[in-house]
């Protein structure tokens, strides 16, 4: 893609998200996130695979089923309350409507049908953007939405979380289980998301250093399914040691980064007299683990068959830069015991 383009296109992604984190006015975090679709979709069908365009295809019609039930949403709230303020929304029915429509655009359970079938048509590269970037912009305005509707936001968290353990279950594509994995913690982030939004802010930036470590690290191996990890360790055996670690930091296991959103969350719900909720997404989480221990297997405790597709791979070098890689790969390992401080700078 022509770089001048490239960069318009980016900068449409970062003004899109932008405006709807500025905005006090619905119509334009309409518009931002408007914005932000339609500057991601070259970005989706730059390879012209008919896969790709498949993907970018479902996507868009997704998206704009979204937006057009947003629209009509503000719409009806304006027409029966007489307010465009984001955090005017007191009528239970456009209430209800905005947060599903928000709730399909980040593809939480269970409105997450089109998200792994998105990303599996997908690069590694604008799956990352569309797994991290993407979910910012309507999930600033779930966060001003929060206090109105308790258990459909109960609801839609514990369903993203036990869908998005079970889906990834059977999964050998790695673009996939990444997919079911973000639901899953996506409905982490919204189960919490009324009693405490400092730790769903948390949750959401744990998921995006972890993520953003995870993505790296089958792009450095140009791994897409299960099997061609099983080649990492001749290419970069440092990293094959260190990727079960960034996996099951994504699966919240102690002494890992990954533990302590999970353990805020599980905290924070028994606080608030959850606990069979709390115990449900404790269980559900050990069904994401499963998937991630399966990987950590794949990679790190087996050896691909010698064959020539598995082989030719480990001997070309990568072009990739591996700082950001090394620093959100120490990011993901090493700050559960920043939890105390992090846990003082919440506000209570």
């Amino acid at each position: 893609m022509n770089p001048y383009i490239l960069a318009i296109l980016l900068f449409g992604l970062g003004l899109g998200t932008t405006i709807t984190f500025a905005s006090s006015h619905w119509l334009l975090a309409w518009m931002g996130l408007e914005m932000n679709t339609l500057a991601i979709i070259p970005l989706m069908a730059q390879h012209h695979h008919p896969r790709a365009v498949e993907a970018t295809t479902k996507y868009f019609l997704t998206q704009a089923a979204a937006a057009a039930t947003l629209l009509f949403a503000i719409v009806t709230n304006a027409w029966l309350t007489g307010q465009w303020e984001i955090q005017q929304i007191t009528h239970p029915l456009p209430s209800t409507m905005i947060t599903l429509d928000l709730a399909l655009k980040i593809g939480l359970a269970p409105l997450h049908a089109w998200l792994p079938e998105v990303l599996q048509g997908l690069d590694l590269t604008t799956g990352l953007i569309l797994s991290t970037w993407q979910k910012l912009a309507p999930f600033a305005l779930i966060l001003q939405l929060q206090p109105s509707n308790s258990t459909l936001l109960i609801i839609l968290g514990l369903t993203s979380t036990l869908i998005g353990g079970w889906g990834g279950l059977n999964q050998t594509q790695l673009r996939k289980i990444l997919a079911y994995s973000s639901i899953a913690h996506l409905g982490w982030m919204i189960l919490i998301l009324q009693f405490s939004p400092s730790i769903t802010l948390l949750t959401l930036l744990t998921y995006l250093i972890m993520t953003f470590s995870t993505f790296l690290v089958f792009k450095l191996n140009k791994s897409t399914n299960i099997n061609t990890l099983a080649t990492s360790w001749a290419k970069a055996p440092a990293m094959t040691a260190l990727t079960p670690l960034i996996l099951l930091s994504l699966g919240g296991l102690p002494p890992l980064t990954g533990f302590m959103p999970k353990w805020l969350i599980l905290q924070e719900l028994t606080k608030q007299g959850l606990a069979p909720t709390a115990t449900l997404a404790a269980l559900s989480a050990l069904l994401s683990l499963y998937f991630y221990l399966r990987l950590s297997y794949a990679m790190t405790l087996t050896i691909s068959p010698n064959n020539l597709t598995g082989s030719t791979p480990w001997r070309l070098p990568s072009t990739q830069l591996t700082y950001p890689l090394a620093t959100s790969t120490a990011m993901t390992i090493c700050l559960l015991p920043l939890t105390p401080a992090i846990s003082a700078l919440l506000p209570s």
